[in-house]
């Protein structure tokens, strides 16, 4: 087993690497086509177009898009994104430092969301054609009505504000001194025995990922809840039932592990979009991750980290995806053959 899962893994990673050239090649094209000067921002106000011509040299975008990608390219299989024209900061420092704060957010957005979803998903089952069918539905259609903006703005207003339960500004409390082992927060605690900052860190992380959560959830109880009756037709549940065993053993212990199957594929896909919708919960929650960087980045014309980061995000989507290709593979036995 654990040798097919390296295999699918490696071979996911592999056949990625073409789609990542098309995209980064895609990306650094679009970004030179935008009509945004970014030496505006590294000029003084006095500034010749003498010491402009010189500036664009020194960057190099003075070359043609290609000869410029080709270095860009060369420069990114060494880890060198780019110097950032609006931090003046190497790019891949900048991404390295608020990145963790980004998966940790979608991560934990990801847990909370199965919490709700999985037994949401069950619950919307079990009442279809029963009384209690509408109002669940009905739920479920609001919750997803709702973007996680305005999930985000709800939840400050109640939890924040109105009932001042929990925080709801940046990653730790005032005075809090950040340690820098891994860039998660709730592990970097947890290695250093602080389990008071460890309870701050959760308390600042629950308001954000509910936020996501909620827009996450509906998808998954609605695609667990219809792979769920397509499984209550199957043969392996007649069987089972004729054998005497209990509807709940049945459900929790065989239909809800082949129905996952399509909730796991739609999850992996809809990834990206809880990335990109932790961008504007970031900016409300003042949560110093990828998506604040992005915000400043779009603000300054730096178009150098612009693409570092979008370069970024396309790695994790492929990285998710071929993750996701192996989960497939270890909960479908007729996938395990290797071919």
């Amino acid at each position: 087993m654990l040798r097919l899962i390296v295999t699918v893994l490696s071979r996911r990673l592999v056949s990625a690497i073409p789609t990542l050239l098309m995209l980064s090649l895609v990306v650094f094209v679009v970004l030179r086509l935008i009509p945004a000067d970014p030496l505006a921002m590294m000029l003084p106000p006095n500034a010749t177009p003498a010491d402009a011509a010189v500036l664009r040299h020194q960057l190099g975008f003075d070359r043609p898009i290609i000869a410029q990608f080709g270095i860009w390219l060369l420069n990114a299989l060494h880890g060198d994104l780019g110097m950032s024209i609006g931090f003046q900061q190497p790019v891949t420092a900048l991404i390295a430092s608020t990145l963790p704060a980004t998966l940790e957010l979608c991560l934990a957005a990801l847990v909370v969301s199965l919490l709700i979803s999985v037994p949401g998903g069950v619950l919307a089952y079990a009442v279809t054609d029963r009384r209690g069918e509408f109002p669940v539905g009905l739920t479920v259609v609001l919750m997803q009505s709702v973007p996680s903006f305005l999930w985000a703005l709800l939840l400050i207003a109640v939890l924040g504000v109105y009932l001042p339960i929990l925080p709801f500004a940046g990653r730790v409390g005032d005075g809090v001194p950040m340690p820098h082992l891994t860039g998660f927060l709730l592990i970097d605690f947890l290695l250093k025995g602080e389990w008071g900052d460890w309870l701050g860190a959760v308390r600042h992380l629950v308001l954000p990922s509910l936020a996501l959560a909620f827009g996450f959830a509906p998808l998954v109880i609605r695609v667990l809840r219809s792979s769920l009756l397509d499984q209550r037709g199957e043969a392996y549940v007649a069987v089972a039932r004729l054998r005497g065993v209990s509807e709940s053993r049945i459900l929790w212990r065989h239909m809800l592990k082949n129905a996952a199957l399509p909730a796991l594929t739609m999850i992996g896909v809809q990834f990206g979009f809880l990335l990109g919708g932790a961008l504007l919960v970031e900016m409300i929650f003042s949560f110093p991750g990828i998506g604040n960087l992005m915000i400043q980045a779009v603000r300054n014309n730096d178009l150098v980290l612009i693409q570092g980061i979008a370069i970024v995000f396309c790695v994790l989507m492929l990285l998710i995806n071929a993750i996701v290709d192996t989960l497939y593979v270890i909960l479908n036995p007729r996938l395990r053959k290797p071919s």
